[in-house]
């Protein structure tokens, strides 16, 4: 990725990450900015520019440092080097957060937060699974940084527990090399290659997310996969059981053995709907009326007897295909 523009934050010139960026990019235009979080010059900007704002990168310092408990694949949530992507999924929940600003921001006091999860992870009772990829897709950051090499490295020889986060991305071969020390959990996030050309755009394809798991199960990582989110476009079962032949298929046998699984159900909100109508007019329409409720505070999700039908059909399809997986949840 090469932005189309840099708005930076002046500290970041204190540390060696911040340097390196603006040297790396310094063909690029680039704009002083008070705030990473306020940017009145993108924030006043219309839905339809959406799709220019992604193709900018921002860069400041992380100030929010909260670890927040979590009941699912990991034990905390853990603020880390990135935020937004320059992917543009239609259904993105950072667009919940950020709205039309859900571009790609880097943190550059990469240090301070590395060494407050290994401290952190090192002072628990109990060995635990730290999440440090729910803001953004560190595959796709690393292509910039060099942050998640410098993490899996420095974790596997100082950290204790596992470090765990999902990608959307093929770009793994720098990983492989890696040591790291058996503490590192990778989930790949997956849907039919249907979803993921209409709906998932700017991210790697479903052939190349799957040969992207079985090299880093060669290279000694704990592999995963999302199904997720599952979105019931025309033709979905069909969609769902091709994608889950496909896996059966390629994957290794070990691996199918000890497949982790989540499957996570589309949440989407008139947030989403009023960017996606100005700035993707032509796109698949994910909100249906028929199959969705009202889940609160502007957010939609697929009714009850829907979800349970489609639980139950993933249930099934799975165990004839998968018998040593778990799926660990579903949402």
């Amino acid at each position: 990725m090469k932005p189309k523009r840099i708005y930076y934050e002046p500290d970041i010139l204190n540390y060696e990450l911040g340097k390196r960026l603006l040297k790396k990019f310094n063909d690029v235009p680039r704009f002083e900015i008070e705030s990473h979080n306020r940017i009145e010059e993108l924030q006043k900007r219309p839905n339809a520019d959406f799709v220019e704002m992604k193709k900018y990168l921002i860069i400041g310092i992380r100030k929010t440092h909260r670890y927040v408990p979590n009941q699912k694949i990991s034990d905390f949530l853990v603020p880390y080097t990135s935020s937004g992507c320059s992917a543009m999924c239609l259904y993105c929940y950072l667009v919940c957060n950020y709205n039309k600003c859900s571009y790609l921001r880097l943190f550059v006091n990469v240090d301070e937060m590395l060494n407050r999860l290994i401290k952190k992870s090192n002072e628990t009772e109990e060995p635990c699974v730290f999440e440090i990829g729910s803001n953004s897709d560190l595959v796709l950051e690393n292509q910039i940084t060099g942050n998640l090499d410098k993490t899996i490295e420095m974790f596997g020889q100082y950290g204790r527990g596992y470090i765990t986060f999902p990608t959307k991305f093929s770009m793994i071969d720098s990983l492989l090399k890696l040591e790291h020390k058996d503490k590192v959990i990778i989930r790949m996030s997956l849907n039919p290659q249907e979803i993921i050309t209409k709906v998932e755009i700017g991210t790697s394809n479903l052939k190349n997310r799957i040969k992207a798991m079985k090299k880093l199960f060669e290279a000694g990582y704990k592999v995963g996969i999302l199904i997720a989110p599952v979105i019931f476009i025309d033709n979905w079962r069909n969609l769902y059981l091709e994608l889950l032949d496909e896996l059966k298929k390629e994957l290794p046998e070990q691996l199918k053995e000890h497949l982790m699984i989540e499957i996570i159900f589309m949440t989407y909100s008139y947030v989403h709907n009023a960017i996606n109508d100005q700035a993707f007019p032509d796109a698949l329409k994910l909100y249906n009326e028929k199959l969705m409720t009202s889940g609160g505070r502007g957010k939609y999700w697929y009714k009850k007897e829907y979800r349970n039908e489609a639980e139950l059909f993933f249930r099934t399809e799975i165990s004839k295909r998968f018998t040593g997986a778990t799926i660990l949840y579903v949402v």
